[in-house]
């Protein structure tokens, strides 16, 4: 129920206007450290779309990632990636390049939901929460629109807290503070 809630409310936002005022707000107030690899995602559907973002990083110098979705049970695989290069088609309706596996130091973390205490809904395989547990130094920026933060998130035992979130309002440190 709670991923149908999320879902509807993602339905209704602008998502040309919140693109452009979402990499605004990243990299005002929460940019990668110089020289990190940035894993990003290609959206799906409704996503808040972080490309724009991603292009602005590697402009910037970022090597860039995508994120390869394996069988179930295993961590996502990160792929190099720069603007332009083909990709292909992956499971779940995710597409992702073909280039070597990189591990990123900053992660883009599509969601459904989150809350002011780091947790994400997700969208229930799994694969970011694992990759996350394998991948404690880098930062987790949960990538969303406003209207998907809640009052609290269910958590599990397995689900990993986020850094901070951004959305087309502004960024939101897990510290409980606006950036």
């Amino acid at each position: 129920m709670a991923r149908q809630e999320a879902l509807a409310r993602r339905r209704g936002s602008n998502a040309v206007q919140a693109a452009s005022g979402f990499s605004a707000h990243v990299l005002a107030h929460c940019p990668p450290v110089t020289g990190a690899i940035v894993s990003g995602f290609w959206p799906i559907g409704d996503e808040i779309d972080v490309r724009p973002l991603m292009l602005a990083l590697a402009q910037l110098g970022h090597e860039l990632c995508l994120p390869e979705t394996p069988k179930r049970g295993l961590p996502l695989i990160f792929r190099r990636w720069a603007a332009g290069e083909a990709l292909v088609a992956g499971r779940f309706g995710t597409s992702h390049p073909v280039g070597d596996v990189v591990v990123p130091d900053f992660v883009l973390v599509p969601l459904l939901a989150f809350d002011r205490a780091g947790n994400r809904l997700g969208y229930g395989g799994g694969y970011y929460d694992r990759t996350l547990a394998g991948l404690p130094g880098a930062f987790r920026l949960g990538c969303a629109f406003a209207c998907q933060e809640v009052p609290a998130v269910p958590v599990g035992p397995k689900d990993e807290r986020l850094d901070a979130v951004a959305t087309e309002l502004g960024v939101i440190r897990m510290d409980g503070r606006a950036a």
